[in-house]
């Protein structure tokens, strides 16, 4: 991705070769093992749809700055570079995107949920108003 020019399909199917994404079990499954899943949905869209029990919510303007361990504006959870974090958006286009800046950021285990937010509630997984 150095000087060329791409389209947004084009660098989205480029960034999710490097990601390892998940479904909705594993990302229920991971955070039961201890991943931290971050909700990066825009507020309309959480109070429209509810939130994700246990999930940090973070802008996607702040996420970087949120979660680099090193940082000093991170969140509490944002322990270690090793930390296995789901980014959640509303369908998972966005969350991939996220995901890679993470993974630039040294958080290697960084990935998505594949369908986003919208796919963790069609799988009946708990979803609090």
């Amino acid at each position: 991705m150095s000087g060329e020019s791409v389209g947004i399909d084009e660098l989205l199917e480029r960034v999710r070769e490097g990601l390892d994404r998940i479904g909705p079990q594993e990302a229920y499954d991971a955070a039961e093992a201890g991943a931290l899943l971050v909700d990066i949905r825009y507020a309309a869209l959480r109070e429209r749809d509810g939130l994700i029990p246990g999930a940090l919510v973070v802008e996607r303007n702040e996420l970087e700055w949120r979660l680099d361990p090193q940082g000093s504006h991170r969140a509490p959870e944002a322990t270690s570079h090793d930390l296995q974090v789901v980014v959640i958006c509303n369908e998972g286009y966005a969350s991939s995107l996220a995901a890679a800046s993470l993974r630039q950021l040294g958080l290697h285990r960084a990935t998505d949920l594949d369908g986003g937010f919208q796919a963790w509630r069609a799988a009946g997984l708990p979803v609090a108003p």
